[in-house]
């Protein structure tokens, strides 16, 4: 290990020195001038009347959420109660045995085998249920529950928080369908090693349509999209904003090089979960995510509770903000907008990244881990942003901290001004609950990135080396420099990976009604052997 760690950084050495001497204005220039185009066409605006516009990303997301809600009967709201059931391994052991082979029901054996998934039909995979769901929420959960909730406030009023209620309860469904196929569709190595997320599906599955040209297509777009998006919004945001914070509230000197120095611990621990593979990454973020996200729930709490009698109000501002405007730009539309673009763009539900993290999830049924993914964009929007949002309504009613309608560019100073006004000096704690969501999204972040550079360049340590090499030279980055078009490119690659996603998803939605119709009927035989006695899993063994 202290062999690998010291030949990463004597590579990222030169590299680091030039990215020092290198300045934040000529980097952006460059990006602006070469990536500009692309940045404009992914968050281009429709204009639908001259008081208000919204991105086609955006429209997309949604539209895909609408579809899939009705498509598979609210699977958001009917599927809730068994996500919990799944994810305290209720059904464990049909997931690892196979009902047919515990009670004699062909329904595993149900359906067309398409060649290159059968080394899947075993209970392949590397991490558990909980594993998976808390690798792919340490992606989602971060800096846009703290900072991003703020920013959607600030513009669009209390209001905003209604409908990014609504945009994470739209998103449960887009999770269970692009999940489900990702463990469909998954590759499985010799090793064990799992190979998944919407590349496998966009091949395999629309090849098995008689299109596999263009899922060929789309799965080459996704990756490289997915890599882009590791490096900038996975990685070098997440690194530049923990050490702003870290600089500002110990009150370092900006001009020193304590950026620089504080991405080169972030990287050295970043190298030492990342070098262990998704194993690694899930046993560090099933400890990490809980405690992280306990310890802002908890704050947020006593912060509520503290403030019982103003809750009520609080949700009255909310509701009524929702369909009223309040004098926010845009009116009602205005509002929606921006509440349903914070909630879609934060628990990323539609973008096919948790698809990843999902796929190596161990079960023979991929319904399974597709009904455990509902639970993600629930936590990530529905628990902990709106609990953001609380706090900062509420203690803005004495505190005045912040006038709604007027964008802020520091979402991270407005929430820690809230938290502090009724817990003194949390901005502390919070800080480190900032660096804790990067450093979990940069881990997770790399695993996604990892795996559409696999696709791309091929499986092989050297393929893995350059990777990891690449990623850990730009947290180190993230953290020294200033970010302008850098970041803006990266969130648009981000969200570019919604088009190849969504497409793709909906065209494949009928193989997921099967796997779900597969799965209900794997619980029922188990639930009837129960009843009849055979609940004595090792006397059916």
């Amino acid at each position: 290990m202290k062999k690998y760690l010291l030949s990463i950084f004597t590579i990222l050495l030169p590299f680091l020195t030039f990215a020092q001497e290198t300045t934040s204005e000529k980097i952006d220039a460059i990006f602006k001038d070469y990536t500009g185009w692309f940045v404009d066409a992914i968050f281009y605006e429709i204009q639908f009347s001259e008081t208000y516009k919204i991105p086609w990303v955006l429209i997309v997301l949604i539209g895909g959420a609408l579809f899939f809600t009705i498509y598979f009967k609210f699977i958001n709201v009917t599927g809730f109660r068994m996500a919990i059931r799944v994810v305290r391994g209720q059904y464990e052991d049909i997931e690892k045995h196979g009902a047919d082979t515990l009670y004699d029901d062909n329904t595993a054996n149900e359906g067309e085998n398409i060649i290159e998934t059968m080394r899947d039909d075993g209970a392949d995979g590397e991490v558990s249920h909980f594993q998976a769901l808390t690798a792919a929420l340490s992606a989602t959960v971060g800096l846009g529950n703290i900072a991003g909730v703020a920013v959607a406030l600030s513009i669009g009023g209390p209001g905003a928080t209604f409908w990014m209620i609504v945009a994470g309860l739209l998103g449960m469904a887009s999770k269970f369908a692009e999940c489900t196929l990702g463990v469909k569709y998954r590759d499985v190595g010799e090793d064990g090693t799992v190979y998944g997320g919407p590349m496998y599906y966009l091949t395999k599955g629309l090849r098995a349509k008689g299109m596999g040209g263009f899922g060929k297509v789309l799965a080459v777009l996704f990756a490289i999209f997915v890599i882009g998006g590791s490096f900038g919004g996975g990685n070098m945001f997440q690194a530049n904003q923990a050490a702003a914070q870290f600089v500002k509230v110990f009150d370092l000197d900006p001009a020193s090089n304590a950026g620089m120095y504080f991405g080169i611990v972030m990287a050295v621990l970043v190298a030492i979960v990342i070098i262990g593979g998704i194993k690694r990454i899930a046993k560090v973020t099933e400890k990490v995510v809980p405690f992280m996200a306990g310890i802002y729930v908890l704050a947020s709490l006593i912060i509520l509770g503290a403030n019982f009698s103003l809750i009520d109000d609080a949700f009255a501002l909310i509701y009524h903000g929702a369909f009223s405007g309040l004098g926010i730009a845009g009116g009602l539309v205005g509002v929606m907008i921006q509440g349903i673009r914070r909630g879609a763009f934060s628990n990323e539900a539609g973008v096919g990244s948790a698809a990843i993290a999902h796929s190596a999830v161990r079960t023979k049924y991929p319904a399974s881990e597709g009904i455990v993914a509902l639970l993600e964009p629930f936590v990530d929007t529905v628990v902990i942003c709106t609990m953001t949002a609380l706090v900062i309504v509420i203690t803005n009613f004495d505190g005045g901290f912040m006038e709604y309608g007027v964008e802020i560019t520091e979402g991270v100073e407005i929430t820690a001004t809230a938290f502090d006004s009724v817990i003194p000096h949390f901005s502390i704690i919070l800080t480190i609950a900032v660096i804790l969501f990067a450093f979990s999204t940069m881990i997770s972040w790399s695993y996604y990135g990892m795996q559409g550079w696999v696709f791309l360049f091929g499986k092989g340590k050297i393929s893995d080396l350059a990777y990891k090499i690449l990623f850990l030279f730009f947290v180190v980055v993230g953290a020294s420099i200033s970010l302008g078009a850098v970041i803006n490119f990266s969130d648009a690659m981000i969200f570019a990976m919604v088009v190849p996603n969504i497409i793709g998803v909906i065209i494949l939605s009928p193989v997921i009604k099967m796997e779900l119709k597969k799965y209900y009927k794997a619980i029922n035989v188990k639930n009837d052997a129960i009843e009849e006695g055979a609940d004595d899993l090792n006397e059916i063994l």
